[in-house]
């Protein structure tokens, strides 16, 4: 195996304990379109955040699907159950995703949607928390914006039992875009 089939298969593993699902897909419009319809395909209406880091031409065929909400009305935003960011980079140690707060809708769909989907490049996946704030890692965008690290879905034991999606999404679904095998 080579380091990046190392490091998405150490992000997946860790991930997926954080009760998030993964999947890995070429990077192509086609394989993202059919990834992201087959991940929203229960769903009535999905706010859409146009992406920051990603290439917007890869999301050119889903930005077109009539579910599809990029300029929600209130109404919309209070009721909407699902949502897709992308993330400009991500933690393979503790399987976090690295979502900008200051990109338009981005901040709250990935905290108030039911089930966030995200949208993430292989090559931004670093081994540890601080390398995202590393200048050698990323070019340095962890230090210049405002961002959450996405550990799974949302969960609470405050009152008993673990539940999850009380404050934040209940579902996390990850889809990595790879040019490896």
């Amino acid at each position: 195996m080579n380091d990046i089939t190392n490091i998405i298969q150490e992000f997946r593993e860790a991930a997926e304990i954080a009760a998030a699902t993964t999947e890995v897909i070429p990077t192509n419009a086609s394989s993202l379109n059919n990834a992201l319809v087959q991940a929203i395909k229960d769903e009535e209406l999905i706010l859409f955040a146009e992406p920051a880091d990603i290439n917007p031409e890869l999301f050119a065929e889903f930005r077109d699907n009539t579910k599809v909400i990029k300029e929600p009305t209130k109404e919309q935003l209070s009721t909407i159950r699902c949502g897709v960011t992308d993330a400009f980079g991500a933690v393979a140690a503790t399987g976090s995703v690295c979502v900008p707060v200051t990109n338009g809708l981005t901040s709250p769909l990935s905290m108030l949607t039911r089930k966030h989907i995200v949208v993430l490049d292989a090559k931004t996946i670093v081994p540890r928390p601080r390398d995202i704030l590393s200048i050698q890692h990323l070019d340095g965008k962890g230090m210049n914006r405002s961002f959450s690290y996405i550990t799974g879905t949302s969960a609470t034991a405050d009152m008993g039992p673990l539940v999850r999606g009380v404050h934040g999404p209940g579902e996390l679904h990850i889809i990595i875009l790879s040019d490896d095998d």
